[in-house]
């Protein structure tokens, strides 16, 4: 890896829609990364994007932008039908890899790039923002320490009314085959933390639904297309300790109660949540009650707490991911949440759908089997 003269990691943004919001915004910040090129496949918007964040590099050749000198490492936000062959390319010509969920399209491709990469050596981590947000490192320590005892019921609800508007344009995000809808979107990061708090899962039964089958293209004058990809996903997982999750996820919800993890245990009960429908990361809040007792709210301790906080609070924690990345290239090794934690989670969407499709349970299998079959 080559280190620029700065001693900042020269990072490539490929993908300008969540990369322009998020992650341009969020390596500006980041004292040890500095964004020095950009991809879009529309070389005019590369270049204006570049220039209002003045960026040296502007290209919709990904070729070119491998083969820059000042490129140490590219964070990949573009569609998710687009990350395999672009992480391929990634790993090809040795440059470190910050990829965004969901990872692919199949899980068969992300355990490739899983054994590519620690061939070559290559640095990848996953944008799993959950981990960084000071109200859910908190609820991590409670279970850690054991607050709720055994647990007996795990009970997720995120239900949001992003999408429930039918006059909402169609795109990519419509069709399954592109990696669209509410399960990879935020089931992805819903399987990320059930397995980060909770452990595996031992087997799941998924129910898929889409409530709005039509939206409007802007690009074929306002003619409505079909929409197959999912806006409601109910899934019941077993873990493999035997405690039961149920997991709802919307995007077509009109006052959706927004995000929230419930926790019923032998001595106690956790409740992680927020109300806020724009933001999905700001207005977490933890509540915390032994058995018995009422709930009452957690203060989060200044330790966890974001250094700086943002109008939009998704920068905060992909800052916290950055420093996970930055740590892991300077290590040589890819540190948690990496691309193994990236493979369980598109496995477990792979499954969700598989049970879908068949309309039965399906058995998960263990992760390091998967990996080495």
């Amino acid at each position: 890896m080559s280190v620029q003269s700065s001693d900042k990691l020269g990072v490539a943004v490929i993908g300008t829609g969540f990369g322009e919001k998020i992650h341009i915004p969020g390596f500006q910040h980041h004292p040890h990364t500095e964004v020095v090129a950009v991809y879009n496949r529309d070389l005019g918007k590369a270049k204006a994007i570049a220039d209002s964040h003045k960026i040296p590099f502007a290209y919709h050749s990904l070729e070119k932008i491998l083969a820059l000198k000042e490129v140490d490492g590219v964070s990949i936000s573009t569609p998710p039908f687009l990350h395999y062959e672009m992480a391929k390319m990634a790993i090809a010509a040795g440059k470190h890899i910050l990829l965004e969920k969901p990872m692919n399209l199949r899980a068969e491709e992300t355990k490739e790039l899983y054994h590519l990469a620690a061939e070559k050596g290559i640095v990848v981590t996953a944008d799993f923002e959950f981990r960084y947000v000071p109200a859910w490192q908190l609820l991590a320590e409670y279970l850690q320490q054991d607050y709720v005892g055994k647990i007996r019921l795990i009970k997720i609800d995120w239900l949001v009314a992003s999408r429930a508007n039918p006059d909402r344009e169609w795109n990519w995000y419509a069709r399954r085959d592109k990696g669209g809808g509410a399960l990879g979107a935020v089931g992805s990061h819903a399987f990320d933390y059930i397995s980060w708090l909770f452990g595996s899962v031992k087997r799941l039964v998924a129910h898929l639904s889409c409530a709005i089958p039509e939206r409007p293209d802007p690009g074929a004058g306002g003619q409505l297309k079909p929409v197959d990809a999912d806006d409601t996903c109910m899934i019941l997982l077993e873990l493999e300790n035997g405690i039961p999750c149920q997991l709802s996820i919307s995007s077509v919800t009109y006052g959706g109660r927004g995000h929230w993890v419930e926790i019923y245990g032998e001595k106690g009960t956790l409740v992680l949540g927020s109300d806020n429908l724009k933001d999905y990361v700001h207005g977490f809040r933890l509540l915390a009650a032994p058995a018995g007792k009422p709930l009452s709210e957690i203060e989060i301790p200044k330790r966890l707490a974001f250094p700086q906080v943002f109008t939009d609070g998704r920068l905060a924690p992909f800052i916290r991911v950055v420093d996970r990345w930055v740590e892991g290239i300077e290590t040589g090794k890819s540190l948690v949440p990496s691309l193994r934690e990236g493979v369980y989670s598109q496995l477990l969407m792979d499954l969700t759908h598989q049970s879908n499709d068949n309309q039965c349970w399906v058995d998960v299998p263990d992760l390091d089997q998967f990996l080495a079959s």
